[in-house]
Parts: structure tokens; sequence; C-alpha cells
């Protein structure tokens, strides 16, 4: 018997109830609202949280979330949402009407193509959308409306090519397809590599042996400049695709 009502405290969840919301209420630097809930074992969205909508930023990740109520519209000043590490299969198309939502995780989850709304087009302000470690095959045709998108995760999914519209995406800079079962030859973009920072210094202060190393690097890059023009291959203009150094210094996706 005891063992029969452990595994059905385990099945239900942990309840939320409104005092311990109330109490995961956090302000941000910048003086928003933020619901932390994150790794609280919550199996079911608690309604009672509808009674803080007017928060701008929630945080349910890590718990065991199957399902998001069509209710997530009522948060309509939200602009930051943390649905990663749960089991959700399919998103609500009611969340298409959180127009100031910049930041979207639902990275880890058991989404699948069918899972994504075509609504995702409709958030227009959104800048940051992570949608790796699913289970999607192709992404919804409405997301080419997304023009202020500036990062995309799809890494481990099932993509077996890149969507033609990220390519008009004008503000899109990253994108990270890492583990997908992409052809190389599907991928349109050239293989110069990039880094975020850049160090300037005399060529007097080097040293014999850094000296070297910077006339050889420099050589290199001038010929694989060299020849990327020469095989004229098409780009997206501005998409940065992930490599060894971009990999070591880019920040932690939620």
């Amino acid at each position: 018997m005891v063992k029969g009502k452990k595994k059905s405290n385990e099945q239900s969840g942990k309840k939320i109830t409104l005092k311990m919301a109330k109490n995961a209420l956090k302000v941000t630097v910048d003086g928003k609202r933020r619901l932390d809930l994150s790794n609280m074992e919550i199996a079911t969205f608690p309604k009672c949280i509808l009674k803080l909508c007017d928060v701008h930023e929630l945080d349910l990740s890590r718990n065991q979330l199957k399902q998001i109520p069509d209710t997530i519209d009522q948060f309509v000043n939200l602009r930051w949402l943390d649905l990663h590490s749960n089991h959700l299969e399919q998103i609500p198309a009611s969340l298409g009407r959180l127009h100031n939502l910049y930041s979207l995780n639902l990275c880890n989850n058991h989404l699948t193509t069918s899972g994504l709304p075509q609504e995702l087009g409709l958030l227009r302000n959104l800048r940051i959308l992570n949608l790796g470690m699913n289970c999607i095959e192709t992404l919804p045709p409405s997301m080419a409306a997304i023009k202020e998108l500036r990062e995309l995760g799809l890494f481990n999914n099932f993509l077996t090519h890149l969507p033609k519209f990220l390519q008009n995406l004008p503000k899109l800079q990253k994108v990270n397809i890492k583990s997908n079962p992409i052809p190389t030859d599907d991928l349109e973009v050239d293989h110069i590599q990039r880094v975020e920072c850049l160090y300037l210094v005399r060529e007097e202060c080097l040293c014999a042996d850094c000296l070297k190393m910077y006339k050889e690097g420099r050589e290199r890059l001038e010929s694989r400049i060299s020849a990327a023009l020469t095989q004229k291959k098409s780009i997206f203009a501005g998409l940065l695709m992930p490599n060894s150094v971009a990999q070591d210094q880019q920040a932690v996706w939620r």
C-alpha cells in the first residue's frame, strides 16, 4: 500500500500552491518580475499561477510537464519563457499570442514537427528560439515571419536539410544544427571560421614564434578566401555556422 501511494505521488508530481508561487517570485536586475518554478517536479501546469500572469519572465524548466494549457496566452507581459527539459509533445497555438516574447526555450522535450504550431510565426518580436534536443524533422514555414530572430537552436534533432527560409531572416546571426542528419552538400555556407573577439597588436610587439604563426595563419586564410570566391558558392547572408572556435566561446544554451 505504501509503495502504491508513493508511485501515485510520483505520477501526479508536486502540487504548487499560490503561496508557494508567490514565494518563487523574483526581481531581475532590470526590474522585471520573474516567476521561477524550475526543477520542482511539477507534472501539471499549476492553474494558480494564472493569478500571477502579469510577470515578465516564467521559468518552468526541468519539470515533468506534458502539456501547456491554452491559457498560457494570459501572460500578456511575458518576454522570456523557459520550458526546457520537460516531457512536452506539443505547443499550444495560443502561445503565438504572446507578442512581447523575445526568448523561448523548448530544448530537451519530446516535440515533433506536428507539435510545433503554425502560430509560432506570430511571435514577431522573438529573438532567441531554442528547439534543440527534440524529434523535429522540419520547421513550420510560418517561422519565416519571425524577422527579429537572432539565435536559433536546432541541435540534436532529425533535420535532413536546412529550411530555405533561414536565408531570408535578416537578423539571424547564430544557428546551431549540430547532430542532425544533414548531408554536407546541403550546407550552403562558406567554410571560413569566424570568431567574435578580435585583438589587435603591433607587429613589433610579437615574438618571433608568434609572428611566424600569425603570417602562416594569414596565408591560410587568404588562400581559403580565394578558393571560396572561385567556387562561387551561394551563402546565407549573415548566417554563422557552428565551428570549433565559436562552440568553445558561445554561451551554453538554456
